[in-house]
């Protein structure tokens, strides 16, 4: 642990900058997880947001010390980060990319300084490449970039006349029933659920029943692929779900299964924590990240007079990374 005091020319900036100059050789990164563990105190208070600071404010990073005493002067230059992204396929203006989980795919208001855009900006010749949607920075599988503005602006027009459909991949305790039957894009059938999320100022998000003033429409559509039984802590079954949006938003998937009763395994803010502890990666270890992954994009029929016309019709799908030994019994 290591702490300093907020001075006059650091004040109102928020905790992750402030410690950042205070402490130069932390990475940003580094800096953020503390933040999300609440490793980060404020006049000894824990903190799990980057708030701004004062003058006078003590704070506290509750990190390993051998993250303190690297000496970025002295130490051999770093090598680049491995790319934590594959180029899947690649169009006229596209590029479908599989994003490794635990990269954000943009800064957004966090300042991160490795993301799946800076990165695809740095690797490939595309300088100008942009993020045509988001998936959460712990979900990992396919992402649309267009490699221009141009591209961009046409592949946002599909979006808004939903000529894209996006499905996932998730592994969730217990085995839903609920919903109604309903048909995917390509005729697959599935079960329908539908609610009402409630997004606070603060980036959380609530599921209601009944709508209330401000809250969005949601609705997911999903089958069983497998079950897993009685690999849950009490003995409850495992699922592997398949899952297409007909609504995207913010963390739907994760919070619209867990107010069902169904969290993703290793879901750290809508799941549960006695859950989580219970599974073990395949290598025996604490399983770092939500089971969840975005895994197929199907294109509807597009028009000429749209750049992305090369892939109407077309479907791009991968198969989920799980990581999670599911030990027992087997039923499909």
């Amino acid at each position: 642990m290591r702490k300093f005091t907020v001075t006059k020319s650091q004040d109102g900036l928020h905790v992750v900058k402030a410690a950042g100059q205070a402490f130069p050789e932390l990475k940003s990164s580094d800096l953020f997880h503390a933040l999300k563990r609440k490793d980060i105190r404020i006049d000894g208070k824990k903190t799990d947001k980057d708030i701004a600071v004062k003058t006078g404010s003590e704070v506290e990073v509750w990190l390993p010390d051998s993250l303190f005493e690297k000496n970025p002067q002295s130490a051999p230059k770093a090598k680049p980060a491995a790319p934590m992204f594959e180029i899947v396929a690649e169009t006229r203006g596209l590029l479908i990319v599989n994003k490794s989980q635990g990269i954000a795919v943009h800064s957004g208001k966090s300042d991160i300084d490795d993301t799946l855009i800076d990165q695809i900006r740095s690797i490939t010749k595309y300088k100008d490449a942009e993020l045509c949607h988001r998936i959460d920075m712990n979900t990992g599988g396919l992402v649309l970039i267009a490699k221009n503005k141009k591209a961009l602006a046409d592949c946002v027009a599909l979006f808004k006349n939903d000529l894209v459909t996006k499905r996932y991949r998730a592994l969730v305790l217990g085995e839903p029933s609920v919903g109604e039957p309903a048909v995917g894009e390509d005729g697959t059938l599935f079960k329908e659920v539908t609610g009402y999320l409630e997004k606070t100022k603060n980036g959380k998000v609530f599921i209601h029943d009944a709508k209330q003033p401000g809250d969005l429409d949601i609705a997911t559509k999903y089958r069983i692929l497998k079950t897993f039984n009685g690999a849950g802590p009490d003995g409850e079954s495992v699922s592997d779900l398949e899952l297409e949006l007909v609504t995207g938003r913010t963390h739907q998937i994760r919070a619209q299964f867990a107010h069902l009763g169904h969290p993703v395994i290793g879901d750290g803010n809508y799941g549960r924590n006695k859950v989580n502890m219970h599974f073990e990666t395949v290598d025996g270890k604490k399983v770092r990240y939500q089971q969840l992954f975005s895994c197929q994009l199907m294109f509807g029929r597009i028009p000429g007079d749209n750049m992305h016309v090369d892939v109407s019709g077309k479907t791009f799908k991968i198969g989920p990374d799980y990581n999670v030994a599911l030990n027992k019994g087997k039923k499909d």
